[in-house]
């Protein structure tokens, strides 16, 4: 029977790399120490790779990217003390972003867990916060039922992140048990019957409904029952950042664009027209309520693993909770609306128009430093179905979140939830392991790029074919920005010079330069078929930045 004794010699650390063999792990992602060496010696005779990273931190964003891609847990490894402490921010990231992530962690003895030790630290209380489950192994009978749980809650429902407090002396003694299963049935199933035929009421009675699309309807069995959903009653929809994708081509007349952060973006217009508003897999830390709801006196139905939480400005009439392909199938059936509302079709066409002018403008521009519109407009013909694009924050991001279009499910990663610098290089190497042969395309700010531009030297060891991008301005640009419109000049913000060619040479990648527009797309392709880690640098024109934050909703400059 599963769990039950198979090895009597087996140590704990065996049994936690068994578990990961049986959740099918196949690489893990840290930094060794001597409080979890036990585990890293037990990954020696697995199936599972070990990949040794430069920081902790970047093996959660490893991790993180991991998971969004397969919806199965990637998993982290680090030692006591900062080793652990170290994860927090790829968790947390994780964990708001809705990303699966398992990460393990050592720790010094159970009998010296409150002494004033070498490495004692807390790291459970540490990381609670940040995650979804935050546990200690305290003894060996525990090892396989703490590990099963905690890949359980990191992928179930709203996937996160799992903390796996592992003491060194629990790693090191026998343990006579098995990987405990998941269920062989389980998984949600169809939302309430009556909430799903009041939904459809609400939709086929609706002036302007508009579908709102957040990070879980681009997963890709959602992404498939929301292209007929959508279909079938001719709606208009806009989506997170966390979204993209999850509009496929065939609708791509439907779809007004991305929302989010800013509350200026062309499909913030139709959103606001709406009278009734559908949110599919959205979570408020994607498009804060405040910012697209707020006095407003309309309808929302809502649809996601999880009840809504409950907000003065997101209040759900009808709220249909389960999992959301079965639901938007069984509610695709109830829809009889088969024209487009005139105001919905008024702003897409608008919308459409304005995609069309803004093209040719951004074709047009051909100054130096060269302007994110023309970077975006040469980037965009580069993005097929056999790429990933990885974003990291900052002015770039919010280019390219606007005017970057794509019609792939989790095609391109983008960080919203905490909004995390240095997530681009290493969820890049995530994308060349899960889709070793697609391009992968990672692009960060000059700010962002030295938060993990250490795991470069990870990219070479893995020969992995990244191609990352930096926009350089010398600047914390996007915050720059901000200040200036709050007090009128900027603080903190201005960075020393860095010659990215010889970065990347020294650590064995190959390094080129856009110098000016007409460059970019045969740099470009050079690049990509180049082996290996390729950096390539842009000096970029923010002058028009402003613009990024004109109109904006109270609260959105923040």
């Amino acid at each position: 029977m599963n769990g039950t004794i198979k090895n009597a010699q087996q140590i704990g650390a065996e049994l936690v790399v068994s578990a990961l063999e049986a959740q099918g792990v196949t690489h893990v992602f840290g930094v060794p120490g001597a409080k979890i060496d036990a585990v890293f010696n037990a990954l020696v005779d697995s199936r599972i790779e070990t990949v040794v990273c430069r920081h902790e931190q970047n093996a959660a964003f490893i991790a993180g990217g991991i998971g969004r891609m397969t919806g199965k847990a990637g998993v982290a490894i680090g030692t006591s003390g900062p080793g652990a402490s170290n994860l927090v921010t790829g968790l947390a990231t994780a964990n708001s972003e809705g990303d699966p992530v398992v990460a393990l962690g050592g720790a010094v003895a159970t009998g010296e867990a409150l002494k004033q030790i070498h490495q004692t630290m807390d790291a459970v209380s540490i990381l609670k916060p940040v995650t979804k489950f935050s546990a200690t192994v305290g003894a060996p009978e525990q090892v396989n039922e703490v590990m099963a749980n905690a890949f359980r809650v990191a992928e179930a429902s709203r996937p996160g992140a799992a903390y796996v407090n592992l003491p060194k002396d629990v790693m090191t003694h026998a343990c006579a048990h098995t990987p405990l299963p998941f269920p062989a049935f389980a998984g949600l199933g169809l939302a309430d019957s009556a909430a799903i035929k009041e939904a459809a009421r609400l939709i086929n009675a609706a002036s302007t409904p508009v579908v709102l699309l957040g990070m879980l309807a681009s997963k890709p069995t959602n992404s498939a029952a929301l292209q007929a959903f959508i279909g079938k009653g001719n709606l208009a929809a806009v989506g997170t950042f966390q979204a993209a994708g999850a509009v496929g081509a065939m609708q791509f007349s439907n779809f007004g664009g991305r929302v989010g952060q800013l509350a200026n973006q062309p499909a913030d217009r139709l959103l606001e027209s709406a009278d009734l508003v559908i949110t599919v897999g959205y979570d408020p830390v994607e498009y804060w309520p405040q910012l697209w709801n707020k006095d407003k006196d309309r309808k929302i139905v809502h649809i996601d693993v999880l009840p809504a939480d409950l907000d003065n400005c997101y209040r759900p009439y009808a709220e249909l909770t389960g999992d959301i392909a079965q639901t938007l199938q069984a509610l695709t059936s109830l829809i009889d609306r088969a024209r487009k509302s005139a105001i919905s079709s008024s702003i897409l066409e608008l919308i459409q128009g304005e995609r069309l002018l803004l093209a040719k403008q951004a074709a047009a521009r051909n100054g130096t430093p060269v302007h994110p519109l023309r970077l975006v407009h040469e980037l965009q013909q580069f993005v097929g179905d056999d790429i990933t694009v990885c974003l990291d924050m900052g002015s770039f991001h919010l280019w390219i979140a606007r005017h970057l279009y794509s019609f792939k499910p989790r095609q391109v990663l983008i960080t919203n939830g905490q909004q995390t610098l240095g997530v681009a290089l290493p969820w890049a190497i995530a994308a060349s392991i899960v889709r070793p042969h697609e391009k992968v395309l990672s692009i960060s700010g000059d700010g962002g790029f030295l938060y993990s531009a250490m795991e470069l030297e990870t990219a070479v060891r893995l020969k992995t074919n990244i191609v990352h991008m930096i926009w350089i301005d010398g600047s914390y640009d996007m915050v720059a920005t901000q200040e200036k419109l709050k007090y009128g000049r900027s603080s903190g913000t201005d960075l020393g010079p860095v010659d990215y060619l010889k970065y990347a040479e020294a650590f064995g990648a190959k390094g080129l330069m856009i110098n000016k527009p007409d460059e970019i797309a045969s740099v470009m392709t050079k690049a990509f078929d180049t082996p290996g880690p390729v950096i390539v640098g842009v000096h970029v024109d923010y002058r028009d930045n402003h613009q990024l934050f004109e109109m904006l909703h109270e609260d959105s400059i923040h």
